[in-house]
């Protein structure tokens, strides 16, 4: 599990991605205390926005990388980004074209991404949460090069032949302040982002001991 601690320039980043590395840490501390027959890491990353996505100075790049290298059996990343902005409203979530057919137009849920060969262990990782939350999820895997769906740390292990997914609340598709000065802490639903956390924490424990 990762999320990067950084932000995009003049942004102070309460979303993108503090809210991030807030469940980050405290799922750590959640698991500190489990034991799973599967080892979970826990990764904070630095590097991920413009001007070093995707380049050498990445650090969910380097860390891949490295894990390659070293023959790392890496089952499952999962990329914590902008996780804390929810809305009842109709008409407040966005969507590239032709989702919105398929998909709420209410921003009140979480998603998880992914690219087709991650698909399989998405709907794992879904029908996990769903076991330990009744907090509102979407799901979608699909192809890398629209918007968004590779803007995070697990596009550096798709590179590296890991199978990775992203956890978000669609950032820029529903979050007005998305890489903005205004990305400040009152913004965010720190009751929904609580649940999340919870949910996240039943699914993975779950995933990481045969059970999703």
């Amino acid at each position: 599990m990762g999320a990067h601690y950084d932000s995009a320039e003049g942004s102070p980043g309460a979303n993108d991605n503090g809210s991030g590395v807030a469940v980050l840490l405290e799922l750590s501390r959640r698991f500190a205390s489990v034991d799973c027959s599967r080892t979970v890491r826990f990764v904070a990353f630095t590097n991920e926005e413009p001007p070093f996505f995707l380049s050498k100075q990445q650090g969910s790049m380097i860390y891949a990388s490295a894990a390659r290298r070293r023959g790392d059996d890496i089952r499952l990343m999962i990329s914590l980004e902008t996780l804390g902005y929810y809305r009842n409203e109709p008409h407040s979530q966005h969507y590239p074209p032709l989702f919105g057919l398929c998909y709420p137009d209410r921003a009140n849920f979480i998603g998880f991404v992914s690219n087709f060969r991650s698909r399989g262990l998405m709907r794992r990782l879904a029908a996990a949460f769903r076991a330990s939350s009744d907090f509102p999820l979407e799901h979608t895997a699909t192809f890398a090069f629209i918007p968004g769906v590779a803007w995070s740390d697990h596009s550096a292990f798709w590179l590296c032949q890991y199978r990775a997914l992203m956890v978000t609340d669609t950032a820029f598709y529903r979050y007005p302040w998305y890489h903005t000065a205004g990305d400040t802490p009152e913004k965010l639903d720190y009751a929904c982002l609580a649940r999340v956390t919870e949910g996240l924490f039943g699914a993975i424990r779950r995933l990481a001991n045969g059970l999703g």
